[in-house]
């Protein structure tokens, strides 16, 4: 059992950095923002809505600024399948959360 008090597998960590989702069916693409990453899960905010169960591809951006040193990148973006658990209207957009499935290239 986890030692933390969420009870989760894997701890939430915020990210607060760029994000681009679309369906594995081929669709077009949609930048959002995301919120928090886990060992195998995201929260994201995002645009344009997805269904429950929905097979996603996301691309995590890690923030430029302290993380780049003379154009060379330290830390790669995050390029994953996931899974939409929840969708929820938040604002103008809608809030996101996926299980990651799998990572592309892996």
């Amino acid at each position: 059992m986890p030692n933390h008090p969420e009870k989760r597998k894997f701890r939430r960590t915020g990210a607060h950095c760029r994000l681009h989702y679309r369906p594995v069916s081929g669709e077009q693409a949609h930048d959002g923002h995301c919120l928090n990453l886990s060992g195998n899960g995201l929260l994201f905010f995002g645009p344009v809505a997805v269904t429950v169960g929905q097979g996603l591809e996301v691309m995590v951006e890690p923030e430029a600024g302290e993380q780049r040193l003379a154009d060379f990148q330290l830390t790669p973006s995050l390029d994953a399948y996931a899974e939409a658990t929840r969708c929820e209207p938040y604002g103008d957009g809608f809030e996101i959360a996926a299980t990651i499935t799998g990572i592309k290239g892996a």
